[in-house]
């Protein structure tokens, strides 16, 4: 009689449930981030946002929402931190973002997300905004994808004339002098007045210009190459890394979604972002891989107040390291493996990304090289164990503003203290109540002072990648740089 109660106990064990940490997927999963430009924390329908996102309130139905997830202020140093699991200070130590033209970009040595997972096996593609660097060392062909298509930075970096410094029906503001033909300035990033025509490149070459019917087409383009990409057969798993230039100023929602939201620009293109994410989830279901498939859904900083963003109940907004510039929304997606309809309040943090993919993915971390990120697939997949980060450092450019560990955070130069367990609005400062906090907090930023340093460049920053004689790749009167035409990569 024991052996078959034995054996019927041994059958019950196996197809009882694993937690998730224990469960492994029959397969590598494949991998896709999708990264927003400028959206506010309040702006999605799961965080009580006031525009229609149907696609995005499903996802965070069947996925988690990551409620303490820190991006950075402003675009460039977003991305870099995004890709290298670093802070973006040790990996682009730059005081703001790169412009057309610029003499510097993230260097060649760094080890981004593709080159990671392309080591370990994985297709890998970009497709949308880089702005790590648009001289060609820095392109995303040479940082660990084989295939791209988008904007080399921001959808405002060209001539006013060509709609790129006005929403879409604004009147154009007055044009600057014409585009110098290097970096303007003595940091090397780039030209930031009377700047070039904004191109469009596919691989390492210029393929178009970007003009007002361009912009309100980029949503629907990058959304038609994901989609593509997504349904092509392939023998290995891959990594997609869809990054809008939506919403960022100027607002060029599309004409359909322009008349399905009149009263808002911003409003639109959110809807606009909204659908594509749709499209793109429906791709992976339709093709039977949706539980062996990881989406994350993120913004790159803050939405900016000045156009028109909400961020409530957090206070500030993009360029800022208060809450409301630096704090976004995280939605991480994986049938099976991710508990539907969950939230975490644990710290997460745009360099955890890496190490965090690298481990989902069995990829190997890269060698010799410090990383800021840890592993948080526990707290991402909802399963018990270590996983969460104890504190964060914000950084505004060159310099620490903040400090945060636990629930407390510390703005070093007003001396505020604030816990934002109970006040993530920032509104009650109570650096009188706790001296031991501000001691702990302080003692934190007196570490990094020794590593990355509280202001200007230190001993822990990694050098800027460089070239001599920057150009833009488009030149003012269009013409397309002779280097920047080349043969163009197989991207259907």
């Amino acid at each position: 009689m024991r052996r078959p109660l034995l054996a019927l106990l041994t059958l019950l064990a196996a197809l009882a449930p694993t937690p998730a940490s224990a469960a492994a997927p029959a397969e590598r999963p494949d991998i896709i981030l999708i990264n927003i430009d400028d959206l506010g924390s309040r702006e999605l329908g799961a965080w009580g946002g006031r525009f229609r996102t149907p696609a995005l309130d499903r996802m965070a139905a069947e996925g988690r929402r990551m409620q303490d997830h820190y991006a950075a202020p402003v675009c460039s140093p977003s991305r870099a931190a995004l890709l290298t699991g670093c802070y973006p200070k040790r990996v682009l130590p730059t005081p703001h973002v790169l412009f057309p033209g610029a003499a510097v970009g993230l260097h060649p040595d760094e080890q981004t997300i593709a080159e990671v997972l392309r080591a370990a096996g994985y297709a890998t593609a970009c497709i949308g905004k880089w702005h790590l660097g648009d001289q060609h060392p820095f392109l995303p062909l040479q940082q660990g994808f084989s295939e791209y298509f988008g904007l080399p930075y921001s959808n405002d970096m060209g001539p006013a004339a060509e709609g790129v410094k006005s929403n879409f029906g604004a009147a154009l503001p007055t044009p600057k002098a014409t585009a110098k033909a290097g970096a303007e300035s003595d940091d090397g990033t780039g030209i930031r007045q009377a700047q070039p025509p904004l191109p469009l490149l596919e691989g390492n070459a210029v393929i178009g210009r970007v003009g007002p019917e361009e912009q309100a087409d980029l949503v629907r383009r990058y959304t038609e190459r994901a989609v593509e990409y997504v349904r092509r057969p392939r023998p290995q798993p891959f990594f997609l890394y869809l990054a809008h230039n939506a919403v960022h100023f100027p607002l060029y929602p599309s004409a359909a979604f322009r008349a399905r939201v009149p009263q808002s620009l911003i409003g639109a293109w959110i809807e606009e972002v909204d659908w594509s994410v749709g499209q793109v989830l429906d791709a992976v279901r339709a093709g039977g891989r949706a539980r062996n498939t990881l989406v994350l859904f993120v913004s790159d900083n803050g939405g900016p107040l000045n156009h028109g963003a909400d961020n409530h109940p957090l206070r500030g907004g993009k360029g800022s390291t208060l809450e409301g510039g630096i704090r976004v929304p995280l939605l991480a997606w994986w049938p099976g493996r991710i508990p539907a309809g969950t939230q975490s309040s644990a710290i997460t943090a745009n360099p955890d990304l890496l190490p965090t993919l690298a481990r989902l993915a069995g990829a190997a971390l890269p060698a010799g090289r410090r990383l800021d990120g840890l592993d948080v697939s526990t707290s991402l997949l909802g399963a018990p164990g270590p996983g969460a980060r104890r504190e964060f450092l914000y950084f505004r450019g060159l310099d620490l503003e903040a400090v945060r560990a636990d629930a407390w955070k510390l703005h070093l130069a007003r001396g505020e203290l604030f816990n934002l367990g109970e006040d993530p609005g920032e509104a009650r400062n109570v650096a009188s109540q706790h001296p031991e906090v501000i001691a702990r907090l302080r003692a934190i930023a007196a570490a990094n002072a020794e590593d990355l340093g509280n202001r200007g460049v230190g001993p822990g920053c990694r050098p800027l990648g460089r070239i001599n004689g920057p150009q833009p790749l488009l030149a003012a009167d269009g013409t397309v740089r002779a280097d920047a035409i080349g043969p163009r990569p197989r991207f259907p």
